[in-house]
């Protein structure tokens, strides 16, 4: 990149299934106003506002113009952006790459979800192909159940093993102030759920959730003079396809994944051979159990077919050798538009050592973050402590 990028500060709010004490525009105000503090910044002196969400998920629209007077953005430049479950990791390249270009010193990214003001469940089981992405109906729940099913014929896994990401995903939540579902279960509790579609059952999946994130980017100079620990975004990438071609839904399918192919630009970019050695914690967007254990092996954690093995191991626990989603990640909260924003600001707050209950125990350095959406579309981002690291 042109200019060094870092993440100068950032905020979420509290996450809940109903936020009917505010509007949108106040519920993302409350962000932006939490991040320009952490940044301590104020709103004049950012450059560019980047927002984004899935809006037909509440059927409202343009919302870069009509929530300008909660985001900041009256009178400056800005974008609108939308990429599915992606979305607010792609708002957070887009705003590194307005930085590094030089054409902005200071960007606010933004990234929400009013779930509770539409429908998004009826929304997905219309939005795919009626042949080739018939998968997608029923709000992905399918489309996992598929790659629970292939996973376990493939490796030998057992739905105790998806169980044990449920409970870990939610008791880590307990530990996290602004998690949504903040659950004390079993695995018991999880293998007993309602069945909604073999072997997925209610506590595989993530919640509909409220609320928003925002983060402060700015250029070396200004992250230098401005910020205490600025977080150092070294390395980004994106890799997109469509479920029927390339997908998740068969581990065992010829051909590259996308989400394979992505780790291994980023880890090229970077001069990575052992990712589980170089970095100290990991914020993986999963949307169901299964695709955490996919996650592992498709991230180079682990050899195919022993994603599993990790979880079993306790190997992913906050207190782990491989710390994975110590924020309780998409299985707890889920605001869709913020949720991939969530994996990049939960990784930089370890690297700060300031995510409070569930912070990883021991020094965090390096971290990264990956983004899923719609039909296995992958964004990474990977941070630093040190900007020469």
């Amino acid at each position: 990149m042109k200019r060094n990028v870092a993440i100068i500060g950032g905020a979420q709010t509290h996450h809940a299934p109903r936020r009917h004490d505010v509007d949108e525009v106040e519920m993302v105000n409350e962000a932006v106003r939490a991040a320009l503090g952490d940044a301590n910044m104020a709103i004049d002196e950012i450059d560019t506002v980047l927002l984004g969400n899935m809006e037909f998920f509440e059927g409202t629209h343009m919302t870069d113009c009509w929530l300008a007077g909660g985001t900041g953005a009256y009178g400056r430049p800005g974008l609108k952006i939308t990429t599915g479950g992606t979305v607010g990791a792609t708002i957070v390249c887009a705003g590194a790459n307005h930085v590094a270009s030089g054409l902005f010193d200071k960007v606010l990214c933004i990234g929400f979800e009013k779930q509770e003001e539409g429908d998004t469940g009826a929304i997905l089981s219309a939005v795919a192909h009626p042949l080739y992405g018939r998968s997608m109906a029923g709000a992905a729940v399918g489309y996992f159940a598929m790659m629970g099913t292939s996973y376990m014929d493939a490796w030998g896994a057992r739905e105790e093993h998806s169980a044990m990401v449920a409970v870990k995903a939610r008791q880590n939540a307990r530990k996290n102030e602004y998690a949504h579902l903040k659950l004390d279960i079993s695995i018991e509790d999880a293998l007993n759920a309602k069945m909604l579609a073999y072997p997925i059952r209610m506590l595989d999946m993530c919640p509909a959730s409220n609320g928003a994130c925002a983060m402060v980017l700015a250029d070396e100079k200004t992250a230098k003079e401005r910020c205490k620990k600025p977080v150092w975004i070294k390395a980004m990438d994106t890799a997109h396809n469509e479920q029927f071609e390339l997908s998740w839904r068969d581990v065992l399918a010829k051909g590259p994944k996308f989400s394979t192919e992505c780790a291994k630009r980023l880890y090229k970019r970077l001069g990575v051979t052992n990712p589980a050695e170089y970095f100290d914690v990991f914020e993986v967007y999963e949307p169901a159990t299964w695709a955490e254990l996919q996650w592992y092996e498709d991230l180079g954690l682990c050899e195919p077919g022993e994603g599993f093995k990790l979880i079993e191991e306790g190997k992913t626990q906050i207190e782990g050798e491989l710390p994975v989603n110590p924020s309780g990640g998409v299985l707890s909260t889920n605001c869709i538009g913020a949720s991939a924003m969530l994996r990049v600001w939960e990784a930089a707050l370890q690297i700060r050592g300031d995510a409070g209950g569930h912070q990883v125990p021991g020094t965090v350095r390096r971290a990264l973050s990956t983004a899923y959406g719609g039909t296995n579309w992958t964004v990474m981002v990977a941070l630093s402590e040190n900007l020469d690291d």
